[in-house]
């Protein structure tokens, strides 16, 4: 197994304590969850930077890669609605655009066609990491939050623009790739 697939398995290896900590009400324990969460988008940056500077990319990175970073983003997702940080139909709206993706991409892949991440859908993840981070960081399960009414509102800023870029890439992949279901 090479490094990148290694930094994948190690994501996914750490989404259960990511979870296990964002779960705890203690302060500590969040700022625990939220060290966690960043480390783990990091080596998904990381690994993508190494398959393709060093012509590392398998069969199972293009597999597994994707699939670890629906469930680090989905779990965060979930453990902010459960602590009251994000309205549940955001996350729905979030969770409901990559099961569309994904469906998109079986369908594509059994026609033989690979669909790449457009630029909308990398920068929708660029802004639900960015905003999942500032929810957690800005917007605490309990006490002050770190920056005041601010924190609070620049968070939810961050979410909203994430939940535009959501709804916007998931229509434009679906219109850019409808001929991948078009046999109605």
């Amino acid at each position: 197994m090479n490094l990148p697939n290694k930094l994948t398995m190690l994501r996914i290896l750490m989404i259960p304590v990511f979870v296990i900590f964002a779960l705890m009400q203690q302060q500590w324990a969040q700022y625990v969850a939220l060290l966690i969460y960043i480390l783990a988008c990091f080596t998904d940056t990381l690994d993508g930077k190494i398959a393709r500077s060093r012509h590392l990319v398998t069969n199972f990175g293009k597999f597994a890669d994707p699939i670890a970073d629906k469930l680090l983003v989905m779990s965060a997702l979930i453990v902010l609605v459960d602590s009251g940080r994000m309205p549940s139909w955001v996350c729905i709206v979030m969770l409901a655009r990559e099961f569309i993706i994904s469906g998109f991409r079986l369908v594509a892949a059994g026609g033989g066609k690979v669909i790449a991440a457009g630029n909308l859908g990398k920068l929708k993840t660029v802004f639900q990491m960015s905003s999942t981070v500032a929810l957690m960081l800005l917007v605490p399960v309990a006490g002050s939050p770190l920056l005041g009414h601010f924190g609070v509102v620049l968070a939810n800023v961050l979410m909203y623009i994430a939940v535009a870029l959501t709804i916007v890439s998931g229509a434009e992949y679906i219109i850019k790739n409808f001929d991948c279901i078009s046999d109605m």
